[in-house]
């Protein structure tokens, strides 16, 4: 039985993964760390902590759904055990620091990163790049829309979706990225732009468009409920129990 950890147990994903474990036969709650007080129940007996040492040991893996501060928290702690355990990270809004960070655990003990764990996300970020390296001359546009909640932006989807795009066109994607047209003026070659939309309760709206003279295509994904980003945290965290170290991505785990 896997005994997993549920770091940001309070967030909206993070509970939807406790009540998701239920219905795992090779899964169970290792432990939930909080920092206050629950406002939901949790299944009988689990073991709920604000000790970092304490929850890792508990745990043969960690889902971790939380912020910047408390993933970073998280990883540091990770690097500092006398025991590496796996960890799937799932939080947005992370900077090249948190990402070096993540890259040094990772020598010690797998870790997978994803700023979504849709399956469908996965494939349309394989797409896209293949779309961007064929139609060369596409001006490409990417717009995204999360609900009122949402403290990122560009939602982390939306870059990675961008960088797929620029991989397809050899570019490093900082030089060719615009999240802001005001005062920017006409459209130069080579922009990749994107747009954020914040409203509602929307769990997830992402756009790729290819804009051509006289045609265009688009490739859009649609989250409908959260449940389909707890589930592929769980199908992710038992594929990379058994991994040896390194930082993996999830097309490593849908591939």
């Amino acid at each position: 039985m896997i005994k997993v950890g549920i770091f940001g147990a309070s967030g909206r994903v993070g509970q939807l993964i406790i009540h998701e474990i239920g219905a795992h036969r090779n899964m169970e709650i290792g432990a939930v760390f909080v920092r206050k007080e629950l406002d939901f129940s949790l299944p009988e007996g689990s073991f709920v902590t604000n000790d970092l040492d304490a929850f890792i040991q508990c745990c043969d893996v960690v889902i971790d759904f939380s912020s910047k501060e408390a993933t970073n928290a998280l990883l540091r702690a990770l690097d500092s055990t006398s025991s590496p355990i796996p960890c799937v990270v799932g939080t947005t809004g992370l900077d090249e620091q948190d990402f070096a960070l993540m890259e040094s655990c990772s020598k010690r003990a797998p870790i997978l990163y994803a700023s979504n764990m849709s399956l469908g996300v996965a494939l349309l970020r394989q797409i896209v790049e293949q779309v961007a390296a064929k139609l060369t001359h596409a001006d490409i546009e990417i717009s995204e829309i999360h609900h009122r909640h949402k403290k990122d932006a560009p939602s982390g989807t939306a870059l990675s979706l961008a960088e797929s795009c620029a991989k397809g066109r050899k570019q490093p994607l900082k030089e060719i990225l615009v999240t802001d047209r005001v005062s920017k003026g006409a459209r130069k070659d080579g922009e990749l732009s994107i747009v954020s939309l914040r409203g509602g309760d929307v769990a997830g709206r992402h756009c790729v468009g290819f804009y051509l003279d006289g045609e265009y295509l688009e490739f859009t994904h649609n989250a409908t409920n959260r449940l389909t980003f707890a589930k592929g945290a769980l199908e992710c965290a038992a594929w990379l129990v058994n991994k040896p170290p390194k930082l993996y991505s999830i097309d490593e785990v849908f591939a």
